[in-house]
């Protein structure tokens, strides 16, 4: 068995709802909830195709990140996550400007 040695490190997250003994609900700030959108999108067949989609939505002022489930030459789900609803207008477009077309209503 070795010895342990005390490196003298503390843990800045050492305030966080689930480290910090005593109630979560009073510790934890209120946090603004998040929006998931996914959109169905044809015409993308790589992943050049993909940061394609991914740099026009992510050029939206809201959206916060987007993943891409790529079906290779049909239609392919790419999930939206924004701090607020976003613009179906404005998604379109996006896509679009990339060189691609939506599939059908949004899911």
């Amino acid at each position: 068995m070795t010895d342990r040695i005390d490196l003298g490190l503390t843990d800045s997250e050492a305030s966080c709802a689930c480290c910090s003994t005593g109630s979560a609900a009073a510790s934890t700030p209120a946090v603004d909830a998040a929006v998931t959108d996914e959109i169905l999108v044809t015409g993308m067949t790589c992943s050049h195709c993909v940061a394609s989609v991914t740099e026009e939505l992510t050029a939206i002022d809201g959206v916060q990140s987007v993943a891409v489930d790529l079906n290779v030459g049909g239609t392919s789900r790419v999930t939206i996550h924004s701090a607020r609803p976003i613009d179906a207008a404005a998604v379109q477009a996006a896509v679009e400007e990339a060189g691609y077309a939506l599939a059908g209503d949004p899911v």
